[in-house]
Order: structure tokens, then sequence, then C-alpha cells
């Protein structure tokens, strides 16, 4: 089964959802603001997904422009990268999508159709 992480207050994954709803897709939600990707669970992902690591990062969020991550993370290596996106799942970009084999950041209807049909 698909997992589908997202935070419900976000228009995209509002937008996301109601797409997997209309589908009749079949997914285990999970709240990434009471449920925190683990370490072990971006590792995974980012694997799994064949992307960079800084499309993990929700670059329009709050939290990401208070730390000053737009500047800090060019100097930070990708294990620091990973354990810093764990700490808070604010971070995250979302929704993100969970495959057997395939991990999709953000919404893009054209490649969630491309992945699941």
């Amino acid at each position: 089964m698909l997992k589908f992480i997202c935070y419900p207050k976000c228009t995209t994954c509002l937008k996301a959802k109601k797409w997997l709803d209309d589908n009749k897709i079949d997914y285990e939600l999970r709240d990434i603001k009471l449920d925190n990707p683990t370490l072990e669970d971006l590792i995974e992902w980012y694997n799994k997904s064949g992307l960079p690591i800084k499309k993990f990062f929700n670059t329009s969020g709050l939290l990401y422009k208070s730390l000053d991550l737009k500047n800090k993370l060019p100097e930070m290596s990708e294990e620091e990268m990973l354990k810093l996106l764990a700490t808070d799942g604010m971070l995250v970009k979302r929704p993100l999508l969970i495959g057997d084999d395939f991990v999709l950041v953000g919404f893009k209807e054209a490649e969630w159709i491309e992945n699941i049909k």
C-alpha cells in the first residue's frame, strides 16, 4: 500500500489527497507534523527517490527561512542534511508519496499518474 505523508493544513497536500481519493487509490496517511520522519525513513526515501537531497527540503517553509538554510545547506554533507530533516517534519517538502519502488516529493499530477497507474 502507498504511504501518503502530508501536513493536513497544506493546500498542496489537500489537492494531492483529493486526487488520490478521486482516483480511488488506497493509501496510508501519515501526518508529518504528528509523526516526524525518522533518520532511517529519510535515508530510505532519499535512496529510493533518486533525487538530490535538497529536493527534500521545504524551501518555502518558515522554519527553512528562519534557520537560513538557503545559505547553510551548500556547506553541509548529505548526512548532516538528512539528520537536520529528521529533527522537524516541517523542514520536509510535502506531500510525499511512497511506493514499493518509488518516492515522489511534492505534487505534480503527471508524475503521480506516471508512477501510480
